[in-house]
Order: C-alpha cells, then structure tokens, then sequence
C-alpha cells in the first residue's frame, strides 16, 4: 500500500500537512474523506487518490467545479511529486519535500547526492545551500525556475501490460496522430527572415480539429461513460 504526503498551500485550511497517508486518499468537504477541506466551492467526495501499478493516480469524482493539476483541468491524472491540485480554494502540494528536491535534482540531472534544496540560493562560488535550507512553501509562488522545472511535461511512458488488442488500439491511435501532425508539419512555410513560420487558414483549422479530437479521446479515458464526440 502507497502512502503519499500532501500539504495544503492555500485556502482555508492553508498550513495543514498530511504526511504518509495510507491510499486510497478521499479528498472532500464530507466528514468521511481521508482530508475534509473547509471549502464550499469543493464538492462532498472531490476527488480520490490511489496507487494503481505503481503510479498514483487522480480521479476527479464528477465534482461540481472540477479540478486542477498544474493549472491544467484534468479527469485523471498520474501524480508526480511536487505537482500542485487546486480544488475549489484550496491549493494542495502533492509529496515531501525530500521528495520533490529528489526529483528536481533528477529533473536537472544533478549527480546522486547532490540535490539542490528549494529555497535559497547557490553562492557565487556555486555551492548548494545547507539541506536543512529545505523550506519550499515560503519561496513557491515566487520562484519561476522550480515551477519551469517541475512543471514542464515530462514524455509519459507507454501503458504497460495491455493486451494484443488495446496495444494495437493505442498504436493505431498515436499513427493517426504522428501522420495528421506530419502533413501539418510538412505544410508550414517558412518566413525569409527564418524566425517565423505560416499556416493558411485551411492548416490552422485542421490544427484546431486535431486538438478538439485530442480533447475527446482525453475526455473519453477520464470519463468512460461520456457520449463519444463527433
């Protein structure tokens, strides 16, 4: 069983810490949920977080004024540390702060041993701070180089253990799109001075079309039970 830790940045409740929570996680304004946030704008049973072959996974459980991960709406989600969830006013941090100097390190590639804390800063002599420098709440809405960093997405790893058919599925799926972008691609025309690129308005609406497909194919795996869009 997964344990996760999460700490809550803004919002009512802001202060709060919740270390090695055992998952499933139940997040709500219900008396019941693993954490009950004092926010009206968060719905009963918000979202729900669990372990599922060695990820840790968000669902959003349908709630009245949806949910956020990096400021993006999601249904589902893979949480990776150092990921913010805003749920009505309320911000979450999701993992410790070892865990997410661990994976900012890594991020960076810095060598094993050698993570970079998430407050101060290096000295001119380029030395790494103290690790008990490691308090990030204060510094993580100014810091435009840990969101930049943390935040970029990072290419997400093929499904494991898919049957012969949904492998094929997924493979049909990525083709249909490696060739829709491939004739786009092949169809910019490049501007003299060569800093600017083109696209006539035909191109630009067979771009729009791809993503509002894209859309319905995210929209159909966090919502199986949705209407397929046209």
């Amino acid at each position: 069983m997964a344990q996760i830790t999460l700490r809550i940045l803004d919002g009512a409740d802001r202060g709060r810490n919740f270390d090695d929570l055992p998952t499933p996680v139940s997040i709500g304004r219900e008396e019941g949920n693993s954490i009950q946030l004092n926010d009206e704008r968060v719905s009963r049973f918000h979202i729900k977080i669990q372990e599922d072959r060695d990820k840790i996974v968000l669902t959003d459980l349908e709630s009245t004024n949806g949910t956020k991960v990096n400021g993006e709406e999601i249904q589902l989600r893979i949480l990776r540390h150092g990921d913010l969830i805003s749920v009505g006013r309320s911000v979450l941090l999701y993992g410790s702060r070892e865990q997410i100097n661990l994976r900012l390190a890594q991020l960076r590639g810095d060598p094993v041993g050698s993570a970079h804390t998430l407050s101060g800063k290096e000295s001119e002599s380029g030395s790494v701070p103290d690790a008990d420098a490691g308090e990030i709440d204060a510094n993580w809405s100014e810091s435009s180089e840990i969101h930049e960093t943390l935040h970029t997405l990072e290419p997400p790893e093929v499904p494991q253990h898919m049957s012969p058919a949904q492998a094929a599925q997924l493979g049909e799926l990525l083709e249909y799109l490696h060739v829709r972008i491939r004739e786009l691609l092949e169809s910019v025309k490049m501007k003299a001075d060569g800093q600017r690129v083109t696209l006539n308005f035909e191109q630009w609406q067979n771009l729009l079309d791809l993503q509002c497909r894209i859309a319905g194919y995210l929209r159909s795996i966090g919502d199986p039970a949705a209407p397929p869009e046209e």
